[in-house]
């Protein structure tokens, strides 16, 4: 079975997104740099499963580093996490791939950034009772 595990910023109020991005995006003040280096450094030599778009956001080292994967709204989460037996696995995205892979996720690492500003896109609470009911095959 795989170790499913989510690792997410947060602003202050709950913020995730807008307008299709992080609403701190591009921010260089250091807890958000930070936030992206731990990031990277906590996925590096595991699986990252996310939409194609966070995908594609990705540098070119990121590739070289963990094994990342796209995945679709058609995908059964069933089958996509049962490829990777005994190895932990991002679940990196948004809203739509938590909702559909939050059964599955046994810790919810939450990152509150200093941001308290505009959003679109909100952390649902209710991913973290979701959490764990269920495990790949």
């Amino acid at each position: 079975m795989a170790d499913v595990r989510v690792i997410c910023a947060i602003g202050r109020s709950g913020q995730l997104g807008l307008d299709g991005g992080m609403p701190w995006e591009g921010r260089t003040a250091r807890p958000f740099v930070e936030d992206v280096e731990r990031f990277f450094e906590i996925t590096r030599g595991h699986v990252l499963i996310a939409g194609p778009k966070t995908v594609a956001s990705f540098p070119d080292f990121a590739h070289d580093e963990r094994t990342i994967v796209a995945i679709r709204s058609g995908d059964e989460p069933e089958e996509v996490l049962s490829r990777f037996p005994g190895r932990v696995v991002y679940i990196g995205g948004g809203p739509a791939v938590w909702t559909a892979y939050a059964r599955f996720v046994r810790h919810w690492d939450i990152n509150t950034l200093p941001y308290d500003g505009e959003a679109d896109t909100w952390f649902d609470p209710a991913w973290l009772i979701a959490g764990g009911s269920a495990r790949p095959g």
